[in-house]
């Protein structure tokens, strides 16, 4: 194995999985991430699938943050001791596998050793929220296990070498478990038992740099515990899922903001002063499209709220982003629809704290954010996304982009494989 300091160093872990006897399916006790289950419907949705689905431990249920905590603590010991899940015998490394008709994703899940962004190894892309660090914290902590891998990337020579090699002999063996989710998306996983197969994909990871692609506070939230705990610990290391999109590209979709506070017209009232705004016809996805020929040529925004309409946001007035975008940052950064959208729109012209729960909310399904804001007679913005190149080269930059700017998938689903700190 790799020593401290000489790259990306994935440990092979027990992996904790349900017991197929002590469930009804596979499919009914996952979940997706717990910042893209849409609360309170699509939690309920979980909850109802199965009694022990993932989400009760991602996502427990209850007034006070401890007691939160000290539930789903309560929830894991208590499957453990049940048998609904069981740690794997041998330490592994896992190949996952992803597919949805012509979309197909594999990567390694393992147990990465943690580093600082100083060191270069695993590069960050945006900016995390205090308050949800210190919620995940306290989960992690109160549980002492990572119940969901975070997405890195990283950037092979796009052959069957190295990590990909041993991935694509493993998937010609009959997997631990298959499943299929009710997305449509296939699931498969195999374990890398075998030393000499860990050593090789350690060789070929040690010379690549990772970049987050999903799960921004879950790794700060591991870089926090891990200075609550002396060395040599398993706190050390993080759960993590990594892909080479050299070889299996992702797909970059955007995250939408909902203004839980702010109606269509008061929100259309301020812009017009600062943006040319203009209606366009639905329904969501040719509204989309129109998004999407607007974002071309420069900064855009779809918006909606109570009724059937949408409202395109572009050509923002050059001097007002002269005066409210920083100019302490690169050029690719000062033009991201995010950073307009958070220094300006947010900022500015509708003056909502971008930190506020109560007044927004980031929401990766474009359908359920414009449900939400007709709803709720909020304003639903929705944004275009941002290109791999871009977000990677900031990356490389030292750059972080507003956040939520981004969201890479697919992601992997949440309670095919956990890792208890206490076993590991």
């Amino acid at each position: 194995m790799n020593t401290a300091g000489d790259g990306l160093d994935l440990r092979p872990f027990h992996g904790v999985r349900y017991v197929p006897e002590r469930i009804g399916s596979l499919a009914a006790v996952t979940s997706p991430p717990y910042d893209v289950v849409v609360r309170p419907d699509g939690l309920l949705h979980l909850e109802s699938a199965d009694p022990h689905n993932i989400v009760r431990l991602i996502l427990p249920q209850a007034t006070e943050p401890q007691e939160r905590n000290d539930l789903a603590a309560a929830t894991l010991d208590r499957w453990l001791a049940e048998g609904v899940l069981a740690p794997d015998p041998e330490p592994a490394l896992y190949v996952y596998e992803q597919r949805n008709g012509d979309m197909l994703q594999r990567g390694l899940i393992g147990a990465l050793r943690l580093s600082d962004t100083s060191e270069g190894l695993v590069l960050p892309h945006e900016d995390v929220m205090p308050h949800v660090v210190e919620d995940r914290a306290g989960l992690m902590r109160t549980a002492a296990a990572n119940l969901e891998p975070l997405l890195l990337t990283y950037r092979g020579n796009g052959s069957a070498t190295g990590a990909t090699a041993v991935i694509e002999r493993a998937v010609h063996r009959p997997p631990l478990l298959a499943t299929t989710t009710e997305d449509g998306y296939s699931h498969r996983l195999w374990s890398i038992t075998d030393p000499a197969e860990q050593q090789q994909i350690n060789a070929d990871l040690a010379a690549h740099q990772a970049l987050i692609a999903d799960g921004h506070h879950r790794w700060a939230t591991y870089l926090r515990l891990r200075t609550e705990h002396a060395s040599p610990t398993p706190w050390d290391y993080g759960l993590v899922l990594l892909v080479d999109t050299a070889r299996y590209p992702l797909r970059v979709r955007a995250i939408h903001r909902l203004l839980n506070r702010l109606s269509i017209d008061q929100a259309l009232a301020t812009a017009r002063a600062h943006f040319r705004v203009r209606e366009v016809p639905g329904p969501l996805p040719q509204a989309m499209e129109a998004l999407a020929g607007a974002a071309a040529d420069g900064n855009a925004f779809l918006l909606t709220g109570r009724d059937d309409t949408y409202h395109l946001l572009d050509r923002p007035d050059p001097a007002l982003l002269r005066r409210t975008i920083p100019t302490d940052r690169p050029e690719a950064w000062r033009t991201l629809d995010a950073t307009v959208l958070h220094s300006t729109l947010l900022g500015h012209v509708w003056g909502i704290p971008e930190d506020s729960p109560a007044d927004i909310a980031y929401i990766h399904d474009t359908e359920a954010t414009v449900e939400k804001a007709r709803r709720d007679d909020g304003t639903a913005v929705l944004m275009h996304p941002v290109r791999e190149e871009v977000v990677r080269e900031l990356a490389r930059q030292g750059v972080t982009m507003p956040r939520k700017s981004t969201s890479f998938g697919p992601k992997p689903a949440t309670g095919l494989v956990l890792r208890t700190l206490t076993d590991d």
